[in-house]
């Protein structure tokens, strides 16, 4: 397993993380314990989770995702510093009126909130890395790629925010922070606002990442790399798309687009000519197509951590396996040329 710097910290993550979002809904507390003892076995000492996760989010199902980690960390209180543990606090969403009463800002009280809560459920003194998991203002984010402006929009002052995630660094509770779902502009003036009133500085920036969804090229890529702050790559797999089952039909009920078909951002006419390219040209190369679609993401300079999910241990075997591929040049090539002819099937 390769590891990468997060950010300009002192930690190392490995390349290819364990998501966690489907544990508590799709998966139980013995599958995660599970996943997460083969992760470990295998290198990955990167895991992501979130407040409000299992996904998709319900009343009965906020926390547990956290439990379970926490609920593994109580069995194996010797391995907490084996692994990197990644939370968010989630910003504010009108339907999620069950998460800290609706009060989804982030002034102060809310933050510490959120926090003592997630330290509690992840059995946990502290989080490794804190995320803001979505910006308290309207952007160009979850498949939006236009930016509508909305100047008489109010969201707590960015260095307020930084000031308060000062005092928790300072206080042992977090090491590090990161942004999630951002644009290039927030992105920016998160760093520049660290700089200019020496903050803590944002370390990371979580967004979606896949063949079928490469903006993050466009404005943001520059950002993580020229200043440090890279890229942790939700959904390279295209909610399991981009493995080719939803088109061959192999995909079974249990399988995430299938069980919940209001996720449409990656199937249907926008999606699945792309996809379907993919999958062939995977195909062509005797290589399975999720592995393709992984090691691609691995590929990119930007990247610090891959976040690759799965429901069963054939999948996760599979997917943490794709650190090792490499890709060819010709590989890459056609991979180039699929993407001139669908540039954003899925934003």
């Amino acid at each position: 397993m390769q590891y990468r710097r997060l950010g300009r910290t002192d930690i190392d993550v490995s390349l290819v993380s364990l998501g966690t979002m489907t544990f508590g809904e799709q998966n139980t507390e013995a599958e995660g314990h599970q996943q997460m003892d083969f992760a470990l076995e295998r290198g990955v000492n990167f895991w992501d989770t979130a407040e409000m996760y299992a996904v998709p989010p319900r009343a009965e199902t906020y926390g547990a995702t956290e439990r379970i980690i926490g609920s593994w960390l109580k069995k194996h209180p010797g391995r907490r510093d084996k692994v990197v543990i990644a939370s968010k606090i989630a910003g504010p969403d009108q339907r999620l009126t069950y998460v800290r009463g609706g009060k989804l800002d982030f002034r102060a009280g809310n933050i510490k909130a959120a926090l003592d809560a997630s330290l509690q459920r992840l059995n946990t003194d502290y989080i490794d890395l804190y995320q803001l998991h979505w910006p308290e203002r309207t952007t160009n984010n979850f498949s939006r790629l236009a930016y509508e402006h909305h100047p008489d929009e109010a969201f707590t002052p960015f260095a307020e925010v930084l000031g308060i995630f000062a005092d928790e660094i300072r206080a042992g509770r977090i090491r590090a922070i990161g942004l999630s779902n951002e644009s290039a502009w927030g992105t920016m003036r998160w760093l520049t606002e660290a700089e200019r009133l020496d903050l803590p500085r944002m370390a990371s920036v979580q967004n979606a990442y896949s063949l079928v969804n490469r903006s993050f090229e466009v404005g943001l890529a520059e950002v993580a790399q020229r200043e440090d702050c890279g890229l942790l790559a939700y959904s390279p797999l295209a909610m399991g798309a981009l493995s080719g089952k939803y088109l061959d039909g192999s995909a079974t009920p249990r399988d995430r687009l299938n069980k919940y078909p209001h996720f449409k951002r990656y199937r249907g006419a926008h999606a699945d000519p792309a996809v379907g390219k993919y999958v062939a040209l995977a195909r062509q190369h005797g290589l399975d197509p999720a592995q393709m679609a992984l090691a691609f993401v691995n590929t990119r300079p930007f990247v610090t951590s891959n976040i690759i999910g799965a429901t069963d241990m054939t999948q996760l075997e599979r997917n943490i396996a794709s650190a090792e591929l490499t890709l060819q040049s010709d590989l890459i090539k056609g991979i180039e040329a699929i993407h001139r002819e669908h540039t954003y099937p899925c934003p």
